[in-house]
C-alpha cells in the first residue's frame, strides 16, 4: 500500500511516499480502508521542534515514521475482541495508537491516517452517520472533539450564555462556533478580514475583525471565552469575561523551547487560586463517545464541516506546508486515492 512516511525530522519536505506492507489488526483493532483524511497541528511534528517533545517522539529520528490522525474510512478486517464493527462499516475516528493513555501520550503515536489503509483501535473510531460524507467526517476528529471538550465540559455552555471564540475561522474554531450555538449560546467570532463572512455564514451573531478592532478594548463582557490563538495577555483576556466567567485556552503560539509552550499553561495555574473567574487549560482526549456526539450534530444538520483545501497523498509536505502557516480556513483534507 502507498503512505506517507518521515524518517528524519526537518522541513515538510522530508515527507515521501512510499511502499509499506498492508497493516494487520491487532486484538481489538480494526483494519480502515481510508477514503479521507485531513491534517492538524497534531501532524506538523516532521522539524522535530520544540525539541522538548523528542523525549516522546524520539531523540534523533522519529520513533514513528507515519503521519496522519484524523481518518474516515471503510472496515476492511478487524482483530479479536471487536464487537462493534464488521467489515463495510463506514466509521471515523483518531489513527492513534493508545487512545486511552493519559494526557500528551495519546497523541504521541500516530498509527498514520495519511495512507490507504491503517489500523485503528476500536475504542478510537466512531460509525458514519448514512447523511454524512467521507470527507466531512474525516475534518471532525481531532477538532470538532477539541471544540466540543472545551465547550461542554469546561466552559458548560448554556443557553444564553455570551461565547466569545479567538480564532473562529481555523479548524477548531470553526467547529466552536457551531457547537456553541448549537447549545444555545450567543456567539462572537474573533478573524481576519478574509474570514469574517465565513464565520457568519456559521452562525456567529457578531464577528470582530481583528485587524482592524482590538477585540480586548471592547466594553462587551462574556460567560465564556475559548481561546485557540493565546496572542493576548491574560490579563487583557479577562477583562472580557464576567464576574464568574471562564476562560478556556486551548492554544498558543509556538515555541521551539519547552518553556515557550507552558508560559500561558503556568501563568494560568498562578493565577486561578486568586480570581473568582475560571481559568483553564485542557488537552483533549481522543474519546469514541465524543465523536458519536459529533456525528449526530452533523446529522441533524447543526454542525457542517468547514473544508478549505484538498491534496492528494503525494502532496502531503504541501498540504503540512500550507497549515504551518497558518492560512487555513476551516480543515485541509488528504486523498489516499491520490
Amino acid at each position: 500500500m502507498k503512505a506517507a512516511v518521515y524518517d528524519s525530522y526537518g522541513p515538510p519536505g522530508v515527507v515521501h511516499v512510499d511502499n509499506l506492507p498492508r497493516p494487520v489488526p491487532g486484538d481489538g483493532e480494526v483494519l480502515i480502508r481510508i477514503r479521507a483524511a485531513s491534517v492538524n497541528p497534531l501532524d506538523c511534528v516532521t522539524p522535530g521542534k520544540p525539541y522538548s517533545l523528542r523525549m516522546m517522539t524520539g531523540l534523533r529520528r522519529p520513533k514513528a515514521t507515519r503521519l496522519g490522525v484524523d481518518a474516515a474510512g471503510e472496515v476492511e478486517d478487524r482483530g479479536r475482541d471487536v464487537t462493534r464493527f464488521r467489515p463495510g462499516d463506514r466509521v471515523f475516528g483518531f489513527c492513534v495508537r493508545d487512545p486511552l493513555a493519559g494526557g500528551a501520550a495519546a497523541w504521541t503515536r500516530s498509527q498514520g491516517a495519511f495512507a490507504e489503509y491503517a489500523c485503528i483501535p476500536e475504542a478510537a473510531l466512531a460509525a458514519i452517520p448514512a447523511s454524512v460524507t467521507f470527507e466531512q467526517a474525516a475534518a471532525a476528529p481531532v477538532a470538532a472533539v477539541t471544540a466540543l471538550q472545551g465547550l461542554r465540559d469546561k466552559g458548560r455552555v448554556r443557553p444564553g450564555q455570551r461565547v466569545l471564540i479567538n480564532g473562529a475561522a481555523g479548524g477548531v474554531g470553526t467547529f466552536a462556533v457551531q457547537i456553541a450555538k448549537a447549545s444555545g449560546a450567543e456567539v462572537t467570532g474573533v478573524c481576519s478580514t478574509r474570514n469574517v463572512s465565513l464565520v457568519q455564514s456559521i452562525g456567529a451573531d457578531r464577528v470582530i475583525d481583528y485587524t482592524q478592532e482590538d477585540f480586548t478594548q471592547a466594553k462587551a463582557r462574556y460567560d465564556v471565552f475559548f481561546d485557540l490563538i493565546g496572542n493576548r495577555s491574560l490579563a487583557a483576556c479577562r477583562r472580557l469575561l464576567t464576574p464568574g466567567g471562564t476562560y478556556i485556552a486551548a492554544g498558543g503560539p509556538g515555541s521551539r523551547w519547552f518553556a515557550g509552550l507552558l508560559a500561558r499553561p503556568v501563568e494560568i495555574l498562578a493565577l486561578s487560586r486568586f480570581v473568582s473567574q475560571k481559568l483553564v487549560v485542557y488537552l483533549a482526549r481522543p474519546d469514541y463517545k465524543d465523536l458519536i456526539v459529533i456525528g449526530e450534530l452533523m446529522a441533524a444538520g447543526k454542525v457542517t464541516p468547514v473544508i478549505d483545501r484538498r491534496y492528494a497523498l503525494s502532496e502531503v509536505p504541501h498540504a503540512l506546508r500550507y497549515l504551518q502557516e497558518k492560512h487555513a480556513r476551516g480543515k485541509v483534507l488528504i486523498d489516499p486515492a491520490d
